[in-house]
């Protein structure tokens, strides 16, 4: 059975800024964080990180940030989905815009997650493209903007896009949750997306490239709790 994550919550995703015990010391920083608040915290690494990440934490729910289709057997060097489902990896990451994907690779990707009970984080560019990925039903959507990943940029998503991608997934799956991310340098701005109405926030390189990403890390997370009983003070 697929891990149920309470939202709001929040992403984490090193992609290849960091290495080696550096990525343990931030999941452990995020595993903390994590306890601290009682936020549900996706951490997202690469394959060869996850299983040390897996045994050192307890409150993460980590990610591999790509898989192949192919099942036990042949395949040298591709990414077995059974090998990241054994070694603790919970989910899988499909279409980031460094590791684009076409419709049917992603329906391919998704159904062999499903088939492992592993959830799928799916990322989206534009609305049209986010709305084709939702009709293949995967359990997280970040649509983001190409051009404000990485940090290449000083901006985040417009609130206007956030708003029409969230109105749009949710007329075609409302059991997607949704997520934004990119551009996403500090708290504010991960308190602000989530009570615009998205159920969750991440960072890469806005924690990544901080002057402290330890205290990004924590200030995020902590921005995300802020958030939460805010929306529970409104729904009194």
């Amino acid at each position: 059975m697929k891990r149920q994550i309470r939202t709001p919550y929040f992403e984490i995703g090193t992609k290849n800024y960091i290495y080696g015990d550096k990525v343990l010391e931030y999941a452990l920083a995020a595993d903390k964080a994590a306890e601290k608040y009682d936020i549900d915290v996706l951490f997202i690494t690469p394959a060869v990180e996850i299983r040390r990440i897996v045994e050192n934490t307890k409150h993460l729910i980590v990610l591999a940030p790509y898989m192949d289709t192919l099942r036990p057997g042949r395949g040298m060097a591709d990414i077995l989905p059974e090998a990241l489902k054994a070694a603790g990896a919970e989910g899988v990451v499909i279409n980031h815009c460094e590791k684009p994907m076409s419709l049917p690779q992603m329906k391919a990707t998704i159904e062999r997650a499903n088939e492992l009970d592993m959830l799928v984080f799916a990322c989206a560019d534009s609305v049209d493209e986010t709305k084709a990925i939702a009709q293949l039903h995967p359990d997280i959507i970040n649509p983001e903007p190409s051009e404000l990943i990485g940090g290449t940029s000083n901006g985040v998503s417009d609130m206007s896009y956030v708003k029409e991608v969230i109105e749009e997934i949710r007329k075609i799956d409302s059991t997607i949750l949704i997520e934004q991310a990119a551009g996403i340098t500090n708290g504010q701005q991960v308190y602000d997306f989530i009570m615009a109405g998205s159920e969750a926030a991440g960072a890469a390189s806005g924690i990544m490239n901080a002057e402290d990403p330890i205290a990004m890390i924590d200030e995020m997370i902590g921005a995300v709790r802020r958030a939460a009983d805010d929306l529970k003070k409104m729904e009194k």
